[in-house]
């Protein structure tokens, strides 16, 4: 029989599944002077980061769907390929994140600030809850950006940035 997916118990004594491969350093590289965990293919759904510091990381190709990254520090981490569907990103910071081809179907990223970010081929389908989103700078398709601005409102409560003027909606 096939083992499960890796678990970890949090601080709390809660069994977190895939904390283990990032907490335990299960797969990592080192890169500047530091360790950078890799979790390329792993299936990390309903998983809860809230409030951890996951810079660096690379979800590449992995399945992150309904995970709660609410208030994770997420600066150049790596989505590249992973299906982020219903997962919720409030307040993260995902300065310099890359989204490329990432599914990022029904998340929720409400006030989370994407400055930098690489979003081609990210999938955007029913992408509504970016209220007091920062955009600025994001590489983006015209599709995709002319998508944002139609549900676009508020303004990013960490940068002061507006939604709409980050996203440059006419």
């Amino acid at each position: 029989a096939l083992a499960g997916p890796a678990r970890a118990a949090d601080a709390g004594g809660q069994v977190q599944k895939g904390a283990a491969k990032i907490a335990g350093g299960g797969a990592s590289t080192l890169q500047s002077g530091r360790v950078i965990a890799i979790t390329r293919g792993v299936n990390l759904d309903d998983t809860d980061w809230t409030g951890r510091d996951l810079k660096g990381v690379a979800f590449q190709q992995s399945v992150l769907r309904n995970c709660n990254f609410r208030g994770v520090n997420l600066f150049s981490a790596s989505f590249f390929d992973a299906d982020l569907a219903g997962s919720k990103f409030n307040d993260a910071n995902m300065k310099l994140v890359n989204l490329e081809m990432a599914d990022l179907s029904n998340a929720d990223l409400r006030g989370a600030d994407l400055t930098q970010a690489y979003m081609a081929g990210a999938v955007i389908k029913d992408l509504k809850l970016i209220a007091d989103t920062d955009w600025t700078d994001v590489d983006m398709r015209k599709d995709q950006r002319t998508a944002l601005c139609a549900v676009a409102a508020g303004k990013n409560p960490r940068t002061g940035v507006d939604t709409r003027e980050s996203l440059m909606c006419p």
